[in-house]
């Protein structure tokens, strides 16, 4: 279920381990932290979902009014399932999806000159490098401005590390077995 204009409507999953959609709980945290009790605070805004999955945190972006989501996502079946559910809700605008792995996505995205005003990370738990390699790229690109947030969802048993280039994490949040880490640009480097 997701919260905004298409409020308590269902979405479609897969099966098996790699899709795991962020829980309706947990997102429910997430865009409590983001909007900081302001519903208006996303409007506007623009969001990168990468390792898409189902696309659920995106779709909640655009249903709380996200002026556009990038879904980045390279498994044939996710992104058939993320065009159901953008099609089940009848959103049909303020979305592009990238049927590419995330380094090759980012390239594209900042090629595309796009600033994130929000990053949402959420490989599957296996691929531990996804984390590393994905903070790093974002941390030497241009698509993150002053105000961006990069938020990662991972297992509470591992911890995607502090510091990457300029961004560097301030503030965890964890609901049982996952927790959500929240990075930005170090503010005194320039």
């Amino acid at each position: 279920m997701i919260a905004g204009k298409y409020r308590s409507r269902p979405l479609r999953s897969l099966r098996g381990m790699d899709i795991r959609p962020t829980s309706d709980r947990l997102r429910e945290t997430l865009f409590n932290v983001l909007t900081a009790g302001s519903p208006e605070a996303l409007a506007g805004s623009v969001w990168l979902d990468l390792f898409a999955g189902t696309g659920a945190v995106g779709i909640e972006a655009l249903s709380r009014g996200a002026k556009q989501v990038i879904f980045v996502e390279s498994s044939d079946a996710a992104v058939e399932m993320i065009r159901k559910n953008l099609q089940g809700l009848g959103i049909v605008e303020r979305f592009r999806i990238l049927q590419q792995d995330v380094q090759h996505g980012l390239r594209r995205i900042e090629q595309d000159h796009v600033i994130a005003d929000v990053v949402f990370i959420d490989p599957p738990y296996r691929m531990r490098e996804g984390y590393t390699n994905t903070l790093q790229a974002l941390a030497e690109s241009s698509m993150l401005g002053p105000r961006s947030v990069v938020v990662v969802e991972h297992e509470k048993n591992f911890d995607p590390g502090q510091d990457f280039g300029s961004l560097r994490r301030f503030r965890q949040l964890a609901q049982g077995g996952t927790v959500m880490s929240f990075y930005h640009r170090n503010r005194d480097e320039k």
